[in-house]
């Protein structure tokens, strides 16, 4: 009797101690949120690694797209969720690193309010034009800003998104002066680029991509680090003149705070296995997305520089949104 007593203790210790998802599954999936529509980036992220994840956690992984306010909607419901590993969130750099400044309030502090697990994607932006802005090198671009303040017309998503504050650091890197004309998204921006209603824009390579092969618009220069694969001939900013010029859409996986330490190391072992798979890199990199998995020490020490710089950007643009 003393001997299954032991036994029965030792089981409910064992119980006690394992991940959430060893004791609840099949009742209670995992949610993924993803707080933009259907085919953006971060869902289509989502939507890779789910099923990925499902199979390394044995445990139903479930993305729910909860788009609206730049992600803050979706981002809400993790913040507030219980911590216990069932809830999770593809956010964006914007959700993390820059609403906080461009919203007159967001209903969660974005310093204190996840646990971070890992960066699963980097997406650099890329310098592009249209012919009519008579410039064939990000040098000669900035040579003409430079002579003519003003007159270059560079197109955004929108007032506050990623690539207008991108405007922003290229102007504050190279000491000029853009027309910005924001757009409702980035598809009708790109349309105007390409039919010449504008000069230029600083964008993500997958809506651009198309027409700079084609020849319709002129590949300047990526704001990064390194070149991309898919457009190996295009010079990094810094190689094309321009050191410091570097900005980018990173999405990153993370968990309400105070999510257990046990939790969160599980999630970014196998989000890590999952993202360095040679055929998840190659399939993202056909698409100007570079997979990342990186430890969430060191994703965590990167948060607040990305903060400190990009509130600095959206302070010199001038924007408030409600």
């Amino acid at each position: 009797m003393k001997r299954c007593v032991g036994a029965l203790v030792a089981v409910l210790g064992l119980l006690v101690a394992a991940p959430v998802w060893a004791q609840s599954y099949p009742t209670k999936p995992i949610r993924l949120v993803a707080p933009f529509p259907p085919g953006g980036v971060a869902d289509v992220l989502a939507r890779a690694i789910a099923p990925e994840l499902q199979a390394a956690l044995g445990q139903q992984v479930l993305v729910d797209n909860k788009p609206g306010a730049g992600g803050n909607i979706g981002a809400e419901i993790v913040a507030k969720a219980e911590p216990d590993g069932h809830t999770l969130m593809l956010a964006s750099a914007g959700i993390l690193t820059i609403n906080e400044f461009l919203y007159a309030k967001t209903p969660f502090d974005p310093a204190t309010a996840f646990a971070p697990i890992t960066v699963v994607g980097d997406m650099p932006n890329i310098v592009v034009v249209h012919p009519r802005a008579g410039v064939g090198t990000l040098k000669e671009l900035i040579g003409k800003a430079r002579a003519q303040p003003g007159k270059l017309d560079f197109g955004s998503a929108g007032n506050g998104t990623t690539t207008h504050l991108a405007i922003v650091l290229l102007e504050q890197a190279a000491g000029i002066k853009l027309a910005h004309v924001p757009y409702k998204g980035a598809a009708p921006a790109v349309q105007d680029l390409v039919a010449g209603q504008i000069d230029g824009l600083v964008d993500n390579p997958p809506l651009v991509l198309p027409h700079v092969r084609s020849g319709a618009l002129k590949a300047l220069a990526w704001a990064a680090a390194q070149r991309m694969a898919i457009l190996p001939d295009v010079p990094t900013a810094a190689e094309a003149g321009l050191p410091g010029f570097e900005a980018s859409s990173w999405f990153a996986l993370v968990a309400p705070a105070g999510t257990p330490p046990e939790i969160v190391a599980r999630l970014n072992a196998e989000a890590a296995k999952i993202l360095k798979d040679p055929k998840m890199v190659e399939q993202f990199a056909q698409r100007g997305i570079r997979l990342v998995g990186n430890p969430a020490a060191e994703f965590a020490a990167f948060i607040p520089k990305e903060r400190a710089r990009w509130g600095d950007i959206v302070k010199a643009s001038g924007v408030k949104l409600e």
